[in-house]
């Protein structure tokens, strides 16, 4: 895991090293999904893999690895992409990273009245207080959440905010993808 720091529980330290692996290729990058494996299981039953992930050295019993799964394509929805995925059993989890502008609860009173999805982008892109953002959201089957938060101007390890509820909808559709 690098650097990413010890957290309390293993959907923590995957979304912190996840966000770790997004912090490390830049900003301005895609949405990036990836499925949570149970780590002891994957060396267990796939051993090249985990040789291949750097897995088979590690002495940690519990936790969960994060394995990036194909390209998020950029010419459809989020929602209705992921409204498309199932899982295999084998997958515990999941999660995604992905980059947003956001405003301060401050601006909601600002937002004028009936624009489309288009032109409430294109105003919030040019409000004076948008922030630029990476949200890194994952989900587990038995329904555990966990977020981490990192603004562009304040890109350090260090100022990373982790919660369960912090993109609620986000998790909402990652946990659904879980559904029968």
């Amino acid at each position: 895991m690098s650097n990413t720091p010890m957290a309390a529980n293993p959907l923590t330290r995957a979304v912190l090293e996840i966000d770790e692996y997004a912090s490390g290729l830049g900003w301005d990058q895609p949405a990036r999904l990836f499925a949570l494996v149970d780590t002891a299981r994957l060396r267990a039953e796939e051993p090249a893999l985990a040789a291949q992930l750097g897995l088979e050295d590690e002495q940690e019993t519990s936790g969960l690895t994060p394995v990036e799964q194909d390209e998020v394509p950029a010419d459809r929805p989020l929602d209705d992409f992921l409204a498309t995925i199932a899982w295999p059993a084998a997958v515990a989890g999941c999660a995604l990273t992905v980059e947003r502008l956001m405003l301060p609860p401050s601006a909601e009173s600002q937002v004028p009245q009936g624009l489309d999805g288009a032109k409430l982008a294109k105003w919030v892109a040019g409000h004076p207080e948008r922030q630029e953002v990476r949200m890194t959201v994952a989900v587990l089957r038995d329904g555990a959440r966990e977020s981490a938060l990192r603004l562009r101007e304040k890109d350090s390890a260090t100022e990373v905010l982790t919660g369960a509820d912090l993109v609620p909808g986000l998790a909402e559709a990652l946990a659904a993808t879980f559904e029968d």
